[in-house]
Protein backbone atom coordinates (compact mmCIF):
# COMPACT_ATOMS: atom_id res chain seq x y z
CA UNK A 1 0.00 0.00 0.00
CA UNK A 2 1.61 3.52 -0.93
CA UNK A 3 0.66 6.65 0.46
CA UNK A 4 -1.88 6.92 -2.38
CA UNK A 5 -4.33 5.00 -0.66
CA UNK A 6 -4.29 6.74 2.71
CA UNK A 7 -7.66 8.52 1.90
CA UNK A 8 -9.69 10.57 4.23
CA UNK A 9 -12.69 8.26 6.01
CA UNK A 10 -14.62 11.29 6.08
CA UNK A 11 -14.82 11.32 2.61
CA UNK A 12 -14.82 7.75 1.54
CA UNK A 13 -17.81 6.42 -0.58
CA UNK A 14 -18.65 2.86 -1.34
CA UNK A 15 -18.87 2.94 -5.33
CA UNK A 16 -15.61 1.37 -6.20
CA UNK A 17 -14.74 1.32 -10.31
CA UNK A 18 -14.52 -1.62 -12.39
CA UNK A 19 -11.26 -3.12 -12.52
CA UNK A 20 -9.69 -1.10 -15.53
CA UNK A 21 -5.37 -1.97 -15.69
CA UNK A 22 -3.38 0.99 -15.82
CA UNK A 23 -1.95 1.55 -19.51
CA UNK A 24 -4.58 -0.36 -21.08
CA UNK A 25 -5.58 2.58 -23.17
CA UNK A 26 -2.38 3.24 -24.91
CA UNK A 27 -3.10 1.24 -28.23
CA UNK A 28 -3.22 3.32 -31.29
CA UNK A 29 -6.09 3.60 -33.04
CA UNK A 30 -7.40 6.77 -34.76
CA UNK A 31 -9.76 8.37 -32.86
CA UNK A 32 -13.30 9.33 -34.23
CA UNK A 33 -13.44 12.53 -36.36
CA UNK A 34 -14.97 15.32 -34.59
CA UNK A 35 -17.61 17.14 -36.71
CA UNK A 36 -18.77 20.77 -36.93
CA UNK A 37 -19.73 21.76 -33.63
CA UNK A 38 -23.23 23.02 -34.71
CA UNK A 39 -24.01 19.53 -36.49
CA UNK A 40 -22.69 17.82 -33.87
CA UNK A 41 -24.95 19.26 -31.37
CA UNK A 42 -28.08 18.19 -32.99
CA UNK A 43 -29.45 15.06 -30.95
CA UNK A 44 -29.62 14.70 -27.37
CA UNK A 45 -27.26 14.28 -24.84
CA UNK A 46 -26.40 10.80 -23.69
CA UNK A 47 -28.10 10.30 -20.46
CA UNK A 48 -25.86 7.41 -19.02
CA UNK A 49 -22.70 9.53 -19.76
CA UNK A 50 -24.09 13.01 -18.64
CA UNK A 51 -25.03 11.73 -15.00
CA UNK A 52 -28.85 13.04 -15.98
CA UNK A 53 -30.89 13.67 -12.89
CA UNK A 54 -34.34 11.18 -13.14
CA UNK A 55 -37.62 12.08 -11.62
CA UNK A 56 -37.74 10.92 -8.10
CA UNK A 57 -34.37 10.76 -7.48
CA UNK A 58 -32.81 13.89 -7.26
CA UNK A 59 -32.95 14.44 -3.36
CA UNK A 60 -30.97 11.11 -3.52
CA UNK A 61 -28.29 12.59 -6.14
CA UNK A 62 -27.39 15.10 -4.11
CA UNK A 63 -26.92 13.50 -1.26
CA UNK A 64 -24.44 11.10 -3.23
CA UNK A 65 -22.71 14.05 -3.79
CA UNK A 66 -22.31 14.78 -0.29
CA UNK A 67 -19.30 12.33 1.43
CA UNK A 68 -21.15 12.52 5.01
CA UNK A 69 -23.42 10.23 3.53
CA UNK A 70 -20.95 7.22 2.18
CA UNK A 71 -19.90 4.63 4.00
CA UNK A 72 -15.80 4.03 4.36
CA UNK A 73 -15.14 1.30 1.87
CA UNK A 74 -12.94 -1.61 3.08
CA UNK A 75 -9.06 -1.72 2.53
CA UNK A 76 -9.87 -4.50 0.33
CA UNK A 77 -11.85 -2.03 -1.74
CA UNK A 78 -9.36 0.91 -1.98
CA UNK A 79 -6.39 -1.15 -2.32
CA UNK A 80 -8.38 -2.84 -5.76
CA UNK A 81 -9.37 1.10 -6.29
CA UNK A 82 -5.82 2.23 -6.35
CA UNK A 83 -4.33 -0.96 -8.13
CA UNK A 84 -6.65 0.24 -10.95
CA UNK A 85 -6.26 3.92 -10.67
CA UNK A 86 -2.49 4.48 -9.53
CA UNK A 87 -1.23 7.47 -9.06
CA UNK A 88 -0.29 9.63 -12.14
CA UNK A 89 2.83 10.58 -9.75
CA UNK A 90 4.03 7.47 -8.70
CA UNK A 91 3.40 5.81 -11.96
CA UNK A 92 5.02 9.20 -14.01
CA UNK A 93 7.25 7.36 -16.02
CA UNK A 94 4.83 4.75 -17.58
CA UNK A 95 3.28 7.72 -18.24
CA UNK A 96 5.87 9.07 -20.55
CA UNK A 97 6.53 5.93 -21.84
CA UNK A 98 3.08 5.63 -23.04
CA UNK A 99 3.27 9.13 -24.91
CA UNK A 100 6.81 8.76 -26.01
CA UNK A 101 6.85 9.72 -29.65
CA UNK A 102 3.54 11.34 -29.60
CA UNK A 103 2.20 15.07 -29.41
CA UNK A 104 1.14 15.59 -25.96
CA UNK A 105 -2.29 17.76 -25.60
CA UNK A 106 -2.88 18.89 -22.22
CA UNK A 107 -6.68 19.52 -20.89
CA UNK A 108 -7.79 20.65 -17.57
CA UNK A 109 -10.75 21.20 -15.70
CA UNK A 110 -10.80 24.15 -13.24
CA UNK A 111 -12.79 23.79 -9.85
CA UNK A 112 -11.10 21.02 -8.00
CA UNK A 113 -8.16 20.33 -10.36
CA UNK A 114 -6.49 23.85 -10.38
CA UNK A 115 -8.38 25.33 -7.33
CA UNK A 116 -9.55 23.32 -4.13
CA UNK A 117 -13.43 23.44 -4.00
CA UNK A 118 -14.60 26.08 -1.84
CA UNK A 119 -17.67 27.33 -0.58
CA UNK A 120 -18.07 30.55 -2.48
CA UNK A 121 -17.47 29.46 -5.99
CA UNK A 122 -16.50 33.40 -6.81
CA UNK A 123 -13.52 32.81 -4.66
CA UNK A 124 -12.30 29.79 -6.12
CA UNK A 125 -9.05 31.20 -7.11
CA UNK A 126 -5.99 29.74 -8.37
CA UNK A 127 -2.14 30.28 -6.73
CA UNK A 128 0.20 32.11 -8.42
CA UNK A 129 2.44 28.66 -8.20
CA UNK A 130 -0.31 26.89 -9.87
CA UNK A 131 -0.80 29.53 -12.96
CA UNK A 132 3.29 29.51 -13.07
CA UNK A 133 2.78 25.42 -13.69
CA UNK A 134 -0.19 25.79 -16.73
CA UNK A 135 2.14 28.70 -18.21
CA UNK A 136 4.64 26.28 -18.22
CA UNK A 137 2.69 23.58 -19.83
CA UNK A 138 0.95 25.71 -22.41
CA UNK A 139 4.61 26.63 -23.57
CA UNK A 140 5.29 22.87 -24.65
CA UNK A 141 2.47 21.14 -25.38
CA UNK A 142 -0.95 22.96 -27.05
CA UNK A 143 -3.25 23.72 -23.55
CA UNK A 144 -6.80 23.83 -22.84
CA UNK A 145 -9.57 24.71 -19.82
CA UNK A 146 -12.69 22.60 -19.88
CA UNK A 147 -14.99 24.10 -17.19
CA UNK A 148 -18.48 24.25 -16.57
CA UNK A 149 -17.85 27.66 -15.71
CA UNK A 150 -18.67 30.77 -17.78
CA UNK A 151 -15.83 31.25 -20.06
CA UNK A 152 -14.93 34.84 -19.51
CA UNK A 153 -15.00 33.92 -15.44
CA UNK A 154 -12.75 31.29 -15.84
CA UNK A 155 -10.28 33.42 -18.03
CA UNK A 156 -10.58 35.81 -15.15
CA UNK A 157 -9.28 33.21 -12.63
CA UNK A 158 -6.77 31.47 -14.75
CA UNK A 159 -5.52 34.98 -16.58
CA UNK A 160 -2.87 33.26 -19.52
CA UNK A 161 -3.79 34.48 -22.81
CA UNK A 162 -2.18 31.73 -24.66
CA UNK A 163 -4.43 29.06 -23.63
CA UNK A 164 -7.64 27.57 -25.10
CA UNK A 165 -10.92 28.11 -23.30
CA UNK A 166 -13.77 25.99 -23.01
CA UNK A 167 -16.49 26.97 -20.79
CA UNK A 168 -20.16 26.21 -20.35
CA UNK A 169 -19.03 22.25 -19.67
CA UNK A 170 -17.47 23.23 -23.39
CA UNK A 171 -20.39 25.11 -25.54
CA UNK A 172 -18.17 27.90 -25.33
CA UNK A 173 -14.71 27.59 -26.92
CA UNK A 174 -12.50 30.41 -27.71
CA UNK A 175 -8.72 30.36 -29.08
CA UNK A 176 -5.68 31.79 -27.80
CA UNK A 177 -5.24 35.48 -27.28
CA UNK A 178 -2.44 35.32 -27.45
CA UNK A 179 0.72 34.29 -29.73
CA UNK A 180 1.65 30.57 -29.13
CA UNK A 181 3.81 27.64 -30.30
CA UNK A 182 0.06 25.86 -30.73
CA UNK A 183 -2.58 28.03 -31.57
CA UNK A 184 -5.07 27.42 -34.61
CA UNK A 185 -7.33 30.50 -34.44
CA UNK A 186 -6.65 33.53 -32.83
CA UNK A 187 -8.85 35.49 -30.56
CA UNK A 188 -11.72 33.61 -32.43
CA UNK A 189 -14.71 32.38 -30.85
CA UNK A 190 -14.54 28.58 -31.99
CA UNK A 191 -17.46 27.00 -30.57
CA UNK A 192 -20.68 27.89 -29.58
CA UNK A 193 -23.27 25.00 -30.18
CA UNK A 194 -25.96 26.46 -27.47
CA UNK A 195 -26.48 29.82 -28.80
CA UNK A 196 -30.21 29.57 -29.34
CA UNK A 197 -30.68 28.26 -26.00
CA UNK A 198 -29.08 31.62 -24.31
CA UNK A 199 -32.86 33.26 -24.31
CA UNK A 200 -34.66 30.49 -22.48
CA UNK A 201 -31.58 29.93 -19.78
CA UNK A 202 -31.47 33.83 -19.20
CA UNK A 203 -35.58 33.09 -18.25
CA UNK A 204 -34.96 30.37 -16.03
CA UNK A 205 -31.96 32.08 -14.01
CA UNK A 206 -34.39 34.94 -13.40
CA UNK A 207 -36.85 32.63 -12.38
CA UNK A 208 -34.58 30.07 -10.16
CA UNK A 209 -32.81 33.58 -8.49
CA UNK A 210 -36.18 34.29 -7.10
CA UNK A 211 -36.81 31.07 -6.10
CA UNK A 212 -33.98 30.42 -4.22
CA UNK A 213 -34.12 33.12 -2.26
CA UNK A 214 -36.18 31.63 0.51
CA UNK A 215 -33.45 29.07 0.56
CA UNK A 216 -30.27 30.83 2.95
CA UNK A 217 -26.90 29.52 1.32
CA UNK A 218 -28.34 28.62 -2.21
CA UNK A 219 -26.44 29.97 -5.23
CA UNK A 220 -27.21 30.57 -8.70
CA UNK A 221 -24.41 31.04 -10.63
CA UNK A 222 -25.31 31.82 -14.50
CA UNK A 223 -22.62 30.15 -16.63
CA UNK A 224 -24.06 32.08 -20.04
CA UNK A 225 -24.90 28.46 -21.07
CA UNK A 226 -25.88 26.63 -18.08
CA UNK A 227 -26.71 27.20 -14.72
CA UNK A 228 -25.62 26.12 -11.68
CA UNK A 229 -27.44 25.83 -8.33
CA UNK A 230 -25.01 25.33 -5.48
CA UNK A 231 -26.11 23.92 -2.04
CA UNK A 232 -23.04 23.53 -0.33
CA UNK A 233 -23.74 25.84 2.00
CA UNK A 234 -27.44 24.98 2.55
CA UNK A 235 -28.62 23.05 5.23
CA UNK A 236 -29.15 19.29 4.66
CA UNK A 237 -32.55 19.79 5.98
CA UNK A 238 -33.48 22.41 2.66
CA UNK A 239 -31.98 20.25 0.22
CA UNK A 240 -35.37 18.51 -0.63
CA UNK A 241 -36.67 21.59 -0.84
CA UNK A 242 -34.18 23.61 -3.09
CA UNK A 243 -34.28 20.17 -5.27
CA UNK A 244 -38.47 20.53 -5.53
CA UNK A 245 -37.79 23.84 -6.66
CA UNK A 246 -35.54 23.09 -9.31
CA UNK A 247 -37.19 20.87 -10.64
CA UNK A 248 -40.59 22.61 -10.90
CA UNK A 249 -38.78 25.29 -12.91
CA UNK A 250 -37.57 22.76 -14.99
CA UNK A 251 -40.29 20.96 -15.89
CA UNK A 252 -41.86 23.51 -18.04
CA UNK A 253 -38.85 23.68 -19.94
CA UNK A 254 -38.32 20.37 -22.10
CA UNK A 255 -34.80 21.51 -23.88
CA UNK A 256 -33.26 21.90 -20.51
CA UNK A 257 -31.97 19.34 -18.15
CA UNK A 258 -31.08 18.77 -14.66
CA UNK A 259 -27.53 17.26 -14.15
CA UNK A 260 -25.37 16.74 -10.59
CA UNK A 261 -21.99 17.51 -9.40
CA UNK A 262 -20.32 17.87 -6.38
CA UNK A 263 -22.76 19.66 -4.21
CA UNK A 264 -24.05 21.81 -7.36
CA UNK A 265 -27.26 21.15 -9.78
CA UNK A 266 -26.09 22.13 -13.29
CA UNK A 267 -28.94 22.91 -15.80
CA UNK A 268 -28.11 22.54 -19.43
CA UNK A 269 -29.15 22.47 -23.29
CA UNK A 270 -30.73 18.80 -23.82
CA UNK A 271 -28.18 18.62 -27.28
CA UNK A 272 -25.25 16.46 -27.80
CA UNK A 273 -22.59 18.12 -25.81
CA UNK A 274 -20.10 18.12 -22.76
CA UNK A 275 -16.86 18.28 -22.18
CA UNK A 276 -15.91 14.95 -24.11
CA UNK A 277 -17.12 16.39 -27.33
CA UNK A 278 -15.35 19.90 -26.39
CA UNK A 279 -12.26 17.82 -26.47
CA UNK A 280 -12.80 16.09 -29.64
CA UNK A 281 -13.27 19.26 -31.47
CA UNK A 282 -10.13 21.20 -29.59
CA UNK A 283 -8.29 18.33 -31.46
CA UNK A 284 -9.70 18.83 -34.49
CA UNK A 285 -8.80 22.71 -34.54
CA UNK A 286 -5.31 21.87 -33.74
CA UNK A 287 -4.72 19.65 -36.98
CA UNK A 288 -4.80 16.69 -34.33
CA UNK A 289 -8.23 14.46 -35.58
CA UNK A 290 -7.80 10.98 -36.90
CA UNK A 291 -4.19 10.64 -36.43
CA UNK A 292 -2.77 8.22 -34.18
CA UNK A 293 0.83 9.98 -32.94
CA UNK A 294 -1.11 12.25 -30.23
CA UNK A 295 -1.74 11.67 -26.79
CA UNK A 296 -4.49 13.53 -24.75
CA UNK A 297 -3.94 13.92 -21.10
CA UNK A 298 -7.06 15.08 -19.45
CA UNK A 299 -7.43 16.12 -15.87
CA UNK A 300 -10.64 16.37 -13.98
CA UNK A 301 -12.48 15.85 -10.83
CA UNK A 302 -16.07 15.71 -11.29
CA UNK A 303 -18.86 13.60 -12.85
CA UNK A 304 -19.19 16.15 -15.85
CA UNK A 305 -15.38 15.41 -16.22
CA UNK A 306 -16.52 11.87 -16.90
CA UNK A 307 -17.52 12.13 -20.51
CA UNK A 308 -14.65 13.61 -21.31
CA UNK A 309 -12.74 10.51 -19.93
CA UNK A 310 -15.12 7.61 -21.60
CA UNK A 311 -14.19 9.84 -24.90
CA UNK A 312 -10.34 8.93 -24.36
CA UNK A 313 -11.34 5.35 -22.90
CA UNK A 314 -13.25 4.87 -26.81
CA UNK A 315 -9.92 6.65 -28.56
CA UNK A 316 -7.43 4.41 -27.04
CA UNK A 317 -5.47 6.88 -26.70
CA UNK A 318 -3.92 8.96 -24.25
CA UNK A 319 -5.30 9.34 -20.19
CA UNK A 320 -7.68 10.42 -18.12
CA UNK A 321 -6.61 11.10 -14.57
CA UNK A 322 -8.96 11.64 -11.80
CA UNK A 323 -8.57 14.33 -8.95
CA UNK A 324 -9.74 12.89 -5.72
CA UNK A 325 -9.02 11.66 -1.81
CA UNK A 326 -11.57 8.59 -2.14
CA UNK A 327 -12.26 5.76 -4.18
CA UNK A 328 -15.33 6.01 -6.75
CA UNK A 329 -16.59 5.20 -9.78
CA UNK A 330 -14.68 6.50 -13.28
CA UNK A 331 -13.62 5.90 -16.59
CA UNK A 332 -9.86 7.60 -15.47
CA UNK A 333 -7.19 5.65 -15.92
CA UNK A 334 -5.06 7.15 -13.06
CA UNK A 335 -5.48 9.42 -9.98
CA UNK A 336 -4.17 12.67 -7.91
CA UNK A 337 -5.47 13.17 -4.73
CA UNK A 338 -5.53 17.28 -4.90
CA UNK A 339 -4.12 20.46 -7.11
CA UNK A 340 -1.07 20.56 -4.74
CA UNK A 341 -0.25 17.07 -6.93
CA UNK A 342 -1.84 18.44 -10.16
CA UNK A 343 0.80 21.32 -9.71
CA UNK A 344 3.30 18.74 -9.14
CA UNK A 345 2.40 16.57 -12.01
CA UNK A 346 2.31 19.17 -14.19
CA UNK A 347 5.99 20.63 -13.24
CA UNK A 348 6.77 16.88 -13.86
CA UNK A 349 5.85 17.08 -17.46
CA UNK A 350 7.50 20.43 -17.99
CA UNK A 351 10.88 18.88 -16.45
CA UNK A 352 10.42 16.11 -18.80
CA UNK A 353 10.21 17.79 -22.17
CA UNK A 354 13.07 19.91 -21.34
CA UNK A 355 14.83 17.44 -20.56
CA UNK A 356 14.40 15.48 -23.71
CA UNK A 357 15.28 18.77 -25.75
CA UNK A 358 18.65 18.85 -23.96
Amino acid sequence: MTNHAAFAAEDAVTAVAAPAQPGRHFASFPPRRARDCRKASLGRMDLATSAVVMAGSLLDSMKASSPRHAMSPTGADQEEWIENHPSALEWFEGVLAAAEGKQIVMFLDYDGTLSPIVEDPDRAVMTEEMREAVRGVAQHFPTAIVSGRCRDKVFNFVKLEELYYAGSHGMDIKGPTKVSNHKAKADEVLCQPATKFLPVIQKVYKTLTAKMESIPGAMVENNKFCLSVHFRCVEEAEWDALGREVKAVLDVYEDLEITEGRKVLEIRPTIEWHKGKALLFLLECLGFAGRGDVFPIYIGDDRTDEDAFEVLRNMGQGIGILVTKFPKETSASYSLREPAEVKEFLHKLVKSNETKKG
